[in-house]
């Protein structure tokens, strides 16, 4: 007879374990306890759950990087006792946490499921119920012969079960909040959870290998028509900056005024490295394809290819974090590390 499979479930905080406070009416994070007593279903599951949470749940709005480090190194320490794991966590930060949490657990070959809700749990007609319920369903599910079905990092949200890195928040309204629009869905729930195992991390029976460190001197600097170098500058030479986001528009492109050019080659020559972001969620950086393009190009800014921003993001912190040489950073950037880009 084989043993019950064992969950982790983390609780970080964010909507689905929210309740209205009587005085302001505001939304403030409620204890775990008190939100899993609003899931009895979770007992029907054939497995042990044991639950835990950050010393006190926030809201997704104070995710940092150390809360990040913090997860990770749980999932790390206790990688061996427990068949897979589930996070709950606020929206409005989860795809900066997933795509964090892929980047720093190398060689991930268990479920580590997000997600959250759109409406507190305790509402009538609030999505946690089904988000939880599932996440949980798609955390214990196995192949014959034990090996789990989605072995990295993954977000379930409305029916829909997301790479970690490849998704974005795009909607404050519906409950399908989520979309991954460079990569196709891990998962569809309907009356049964139709797995699309071409897009699911395989496994390579790798050891996981934890990082703990990330570069949080970072920034992010998004064009827009007529910026002046008054705005544009103090982010530039800023020398407590060692890396920068470049949100473009379209395929890659991006005022071709002079000064701006000049100074892009400043910063990157005293190396700190640039990577070109589409502000579209949709499709990716195609360097060169425009002449408005071909100055990011010559000045030697790194391409983030079909990257989100909050891949790009979180990947630049992690690789900052390595010390490694510019060609070096480079080449890891442009390379696919865990899934987060098209080859």
């Amino acid at each position: 007879m084989s043993l019950p499979s064992k969950i982790l479930m983390l609780y970080t905080g964010g909507t689905i374990g929210m309740m209205q406070d009587p005085d302001t009416g505001s939304l403030r994070p409620f204890d775990f306890q008190q939100l899993l007593d609003q899931i009895p279903e979770i007992g029907l599951y054939e497995c042990e759950i044991t639950t835990d949470s950050l010393d006190r749940p926030i809201d997704s709005s104070d995710m940092k990087p150390e809360h990040w480090i913090r997860l990770a190194k749980r999932i790390a320490h206790d990688y061996e006792k427990y068949d897979g794991f589930v996070i709950l966590h606020g929206s409005d930060t989860m795809a900066f946490t997933s795509s964090a949490l892929s980047f720093l657990l190398e060689g991930l070959e268990k479920p580590v499921i997000l997600t959250g809700s759109q409406l507190p749990i305790g509402i009538s007609r609030s999505d946690a119920r089904e988000n939880l319920l599932t996440a949980l369903e798609i955390a214990l599910a196995q192949h014959p012969g034990g090996r789990p079905k989605v072995p990295e990092v993954a977000v379930y949200f409305e029916y829909d079960l997301l790479r970690g890195n490849r998704i974005h928040k795009f909607s404050t309204e519906d409950f399908e909040a989520f979309q991954s629009l460079n990569y196709p869905k891990l998962a569809e729930a309907g009356v049964h959870i139709k797995y699309n195992f071409n897009a699911i991390h395989s496994g390579k029976n790798e050891a996981l290998k934890l990082h703990t460190h990330l570069d949080e001197n970072v920034a992010i600097l998004t064009v827009f028509p007529g910026m002046l170098p008054a705005y544009v500058n103090p982010v530039l030479q800023n020398p407590e900056v060692k890396g920068i986001i470049l949100r473009t528009f379209g395929s890659g492109n991006a005022p071709t005024d002079q000064w701006f050019i000049d100074e892009l080659k400043k910063t990157i020559n005293r190396g700190t490295p640039i990577i070109n972001i589409s502000q579209c969620n949709g499709g990716g950086v195609m360097p060169g394809k425009y002449e408005a393009g071909k100055g990011l190009v010559d000045a030697g800014v790194i391409s983030g290819k079909d990257m989100t921003l909050e891949a790009g993001l979180t990947k630049l912190m992690f690789l900052l974090a390595q010390n490694l040489s510019p060609q070096e950073f480079k080449t890891a950037f442009e390379t696919n590390l865990r899934g987060e880009l098209s080859e």
